[in-house]
């Protein structure tokens, strides 16, 4: 396989990315970034999931675990995402609340990664999401323990049909209670990176490192520089 991978090759052809584009501060570009990815799905249908997230823990004998999710929030504070939290991600950042994350746009030449700290969203916060998601996945959070051993995939659909059954759809958002063990998270950023694309893998890398407490649009709390490719 090594003969066949070795020779896949994209010269990338983006735009790049330049200081004076860059603001004090790393949530204005990334906003940006994910509006654009979000416009780039609907308009030509080559972003496929713009906002998937990987997102890195690490378990108790301290080896990397990565998955992918969907961003569901973003703003100051940094971005969120939901899940179990009894899942192998909720234990790992039980544990150690320490994660890495990274949105990725292969047709744009344009990647973002955070690293820092994960804190878990308040049941409030919570709530407030579960309310907005359909019926079918709402379900779905009351029907799978996620990351525990399944027997096979009509275990599965019997647990869903099971729970469809006691919460019917009635079109209301308060139709399905919230799980107690489903829960969320937010990415409290250390380090934000942004890449660019460009020919002759000359990328472009401009990375804030936060250098005093506050939120991702405050300048203060960062230094901007940019790094080799």
């Amino acid at each position: 396989m090594a003969d066949r991978l070795g020779v896949v090759r994209v010269d990338y052809d983006g735009e790049g990315l330049s200081e004076d584009r860059c603001p004090g501060a790393p949530l204005p570009i990334v906003r940006a970034w994910v509006e654009a990815a979000v416009a780039r799905s609907a308009a030509h249908g080559d972003v496929p999931e713009p906002t998937a997230l990987s997102v890195a823990t690490v378990d108790a004998d301290g080896v990397p675990d990565v998955r992918t999710v969907l961003m569901r929030d973003l703003d100051e504070r940094g971005p969120s995402f939901f899940g179990g939290l009894d899942s192998a991600k909720g234990r790992q950042l039980a544990a150690r609340p320490r994660v890495a994350v990274a949105l990725t746009w292969p047709s744009m030449f344009r990647a973002v990664r955070m690293r820092g700290g994960a804190e878990e969203l308040s049941r409030q916060e919570v709530e407030a999401y579960f309310r907005t998601r359909p019926w079918g996945s709402r379900i779905g959070a009351h029907a799978s323990p996620q990351s525990e051993p399944l027997a096979d995939r009509a275990t599965l659909e019997a647990a869903y049909g099971e729970c469809a059954r006691r919460w019917p759809d009635t079109g209301s958002p308060d139709d399905v209670p919230l799980p107690p063990r489903w829960g969320g998270w937010r990415v409290v950023a250390d380090r934000v990176e942004l890449w660019a694309g460009r020919r002759s893998r000359l990328h472009d890398r401009i990375v804030w490192e936060r250098v005093a407490p506050g939120g991702l649009d405050e300048p203060a709390a960062w230094r901007r520089s940019r790094r080799w490719p």
